[in-house]
């Protein structure tokens, strides 16, 4: 353990310091390059900060106007046939477009039903094993520019309902 804390607290600063002797070594101006990349990054942040700012807008009114939970009250039947606990439903679409507001969700699980509870290990392994699909294509595509997503939506929808469903299943094993 001991081994494993001394690498963790040193390793960063050691890429870093190599990073920098690299390129000195090669003639580079290391500072031009990492003021350059700097530029760089706040164009990327300015161009993709409107989709960022809608997508956030969208799911706190997608919350506090009550439609979640019209959304959630629709598929309940489905999820009772099949013994889903309905209440990873509005974590689970929520956790597509905003990690924060999952989180805030998945706590409000822990704090009812408590961490180590099926809910809980279930909600736990649902949030590590899904993504936020529509944050992360929106943001990462803006900023490369892509136009046609082409089978990344369809897939990553996919992937997200087998993540839900192991999750599920494994949190009831626990």
């Amino acid at each position: 353990m001991y081994v494993l804390l001394l690498v963790s607290k040193y390793a960063i600063p050691v890429i870093i310091g190599y990073i920098v002797l690299y390129g000195m070594s090669k003639k580079v101006s290391v500072y031009d390059v990492f003021l350059t990349g700097v530029k760089d990054g706040f164009k990327i942040v300015i161009e993709i900060a409107p989709t960022l700012v809608g997508l956030l807008m969208a799911v706190g009114i997608f919350r506090s106007s009550g439609f979640l939970d019209i959304v959630c009250n629709f598929f309940t039947p489905l999820t009772n046939l099949f013994n889903i606990p309905s209440e990873l439903l509005p974590v689970s679409l929520v956790r597509m477009f905003s990690s924060s507001a999952a989180t805030g969700m998945t706590l409000d699980i822990f704090k009812t039903y408590g961490p180590d509870s099926t809910l809980g290990n279930s909600v736990s392994i649902m949030m590590s094993s899904t993504e936020t699909i529509f944050y992360t294509m929106s943001v990462y595509f803006l900023a490369i520019g892509v136009k046609k997503t082409r089978w990344t939506l369809p897939a990553t929808l996919i992937c997200t309902l087998a993540g839900f469903i192991v999750s599920i299943f494994l949190g009831q094993l626990m």
